[in-house]
């Protein structure tokens, strides 16, 4: 007796309709800690997710210390971008953009390392500017804003560097637009930087969390630029918004997920006193209690206090009594900037000539 035939499995099927749906594209962001790829397809309502992938390399581990990238580093975050380009040639992309963040501006061994990355991947990185880092992260989280509000600060803590972006909300709401950057800041601080600055264990944890604070609260109150929107924060008519792996760890610790579920991570409120309870929760757990949770792992253990402790001193210089979890962000705004430029390119082509043009391969862009 034959055999049934076997129904394909989910990746298999995924495969097929990927290749229905159209053209894909593709975002990668190369940071201090982690590296992320995202490809999608274009959808009425934004674009559809076809493939995700992260892998956390710690590009930065010791760079404060030295200045350049270690070859263990690198050798890390090449076997990660060699995965993410395969899996760019698999999904036929036909345009990616490709980017590096703190890690490759500040190391004196940056631009070497880039030049390598397009030799042995065949990857194109851009190392870009901590405005124009700040600005693709407002726009991977226009949706998570409370038009509602008058005003939000958009706070994505990477693992050498942190943005904010304080965002006009008191004008016209045109959906699926961002809207105006009032100012915006970076701090060469992150979940890396800071971690390896104060190390864990060397007094009192109070001591120590509060010593982390207070150093990320110096680089910011000298910002006074933002000034002008103080009194709306006072008045908690505006809200945070906060990005990264620490502050979704930090949201998964107060949901209590036995696993972690993006779905039910990102978009979530959280005030203000559930975010302190959360980083008190951790504080009384010991680094290996901490690897043993399930929303943080034993590669996020040493850094998710740090990420708190960004947190608190944003908080307590800018009071909201909420804060919205993106698990979004800089990838999620490069690509709506593709699919931007592709809309762009076709009707501009309309109302030229109608002569057709090959797709065009997948590379970086400026």
């Amino acid at each position: 007796m034959s055999e049934a035939p076997r129904a394909p499995d989910a990746r298999v099927r995924a495969r097929e309709r990927s290749s229905r749906d159209g053209p894909c594209y593709a975002a990668l962001d190369l940071g201090t800690n982690n590296c992320r790829l995202l490809i999608a397809t274009p959808s009425n309502s934004g674009f559809r997710v076809v493939e995700a992938y992260s892998r956390i390399v710690r590009l930065g581990e010791g760079l404060t210390q030295t200045g350049r990238l270690s070859e263990a580093a690198m050798e890390r975050a090449l076997a990660a971008l060699s995965v993410s380009a395969e899996k760019v040639k698999r999904r036929k992309v036909v345009k990616l953009r490709a980017v590096a963040t703190q890690a490759c501006r500040s190391a004196e061994n940056g631009e070497a390392f880039i030049e390598r990355v397009a030799q042995e991947t065949g990857l194109n990185l851009q190392i870009i500017t901590p405005r124009e880092e700040a600005r693709l992260s407002v726009a991977g989280c226009v949706g998570l804003l409370d038009r509602g509000a008058e005003a939000a600060l958009v706070v994505d803590v990477g693992g050498g560097s942190t943005e904010m972006s304080w965002v006009d909300l008191s004008g016209e709401d045109v959906s699926g637009r961002t809207p105006p950057i009032k100012a915006w800041l970076s701090i060469p601080i992150g979940v890396v930087t800071l971690a390896e600055r104060f190390p864990e264990g060397v007094t009192d944890t109070e001591t120590w969390f509060r010593a982390m604070v207070e150093t990320v609260k110096a680089e910011i109150a000298a910002f006074r630029r933002a000034d002008p929107l103080k009194e709306i924060f006072q008045q908690d008519r505006a809200h945070l918004i906060g990005t990264s792996g620490a502050i979704t760890s930090l949201a998964g610790m107060h949901l209590r997920l036995e696993r972690y579920d993006r779905s039910r991570v990102d978009g979530i409120w959280m005030t203000r006193d559930e975010c302190d309870a959360a980083a008190r929760l951790l504080l009384g757990l010991t680094p290996a209690e901490r690897a043993q949770q399930a929303c943080i792992g034993p590669d996020r253990a040493d850094l998710v206090l740090a990420g708190a402790a960004i947190l608190q001193a944003v908080q307590e210089l800018w009071p909201c009594s909420r804060v919205r979890v993106a698990d979004r962000g800089l990838r999620e705004g490069v690509l709506m900037s593709l699919m931007s430029d592709r809309g762009g390119r076709r009707r501009r082509r309309r109302r030229g000539t109608r002569r057709s043009r090959k797709p065009e391969a997948a590379r970086a862009t400026a």
